[in-house]
């Protein structure tokens, strides 16, 4: 429990840290109107098309940041699966197949938002899509052994009892 605890800790604080300074960061686009028509999407399916910085959103401050500036971005990301499967673990690592399949849904949502960006022309489009398309292809990897271990473990029980 103590181990759990310092993790949760530190990786709130490390998503924390990353988000604040990702949102400043991509507060960029605000100076960039040219900008606004490839880099707020957002704010396009809020507003429509964007006439003054007013109008852009503050979720678009992380998608350019993301594009021009992926250190921070990319940090809020692997946090945030790092919190995702911490908190799955903790809660399910008595239920191996629950584990399994949670993780498993997990890696059909990292490898759908890798889909949603694999043409980005920018290189912290393909940075991010790299790493969702990674993360997704790991959780469901090790779903897939956490599964057939689990089944493994349940035939070898069932052996042991006749």
């Amino acid at each position: 429990m103590f181990l759990f605890v310092i993790q949760l800790g530190i990786v709130s604080i490390l998503l924390l840290f990353s988000t604040l300074a990702a949102w400043y960061e991509g507060s960029a686009i605000l100076d960039n109107p040219w900008e606004w028509k490839y880099s707020t999407p957002f704010s396009q399916l809020f507003h429509g098309e964007v006439q003054n910085s007013s109008h852009v959103s503050q979720l678009d401050h992380f998608v350019y940041a993301a594009k021009f500036g992926p250190t921070f971005p990319i940090i809020v990301v692997i946090s945030t699966i790092y919190l995702i499967v911490l908190l799955g673990y903790y809660f399910l690592k008595r239920q191996l197949k629950g584990f399994a399949y949670y993780l498993f849904f997990w890696s059909g949502v990292l490898m759908l938002l890798s889909s949603l960006i694999s043409k980005s022309p920018t290189p912290g489009g393909q940075i991010l899509f790299n790493m969702w398309l990674l993360s997704g292809l790991l959780c469901a990897a090790i779903a897939v052994y956490l599964y057939v271990r689990s089944s493994n473990r349940g035939k070898r029980e069932e052996g042991l009892r006749q």
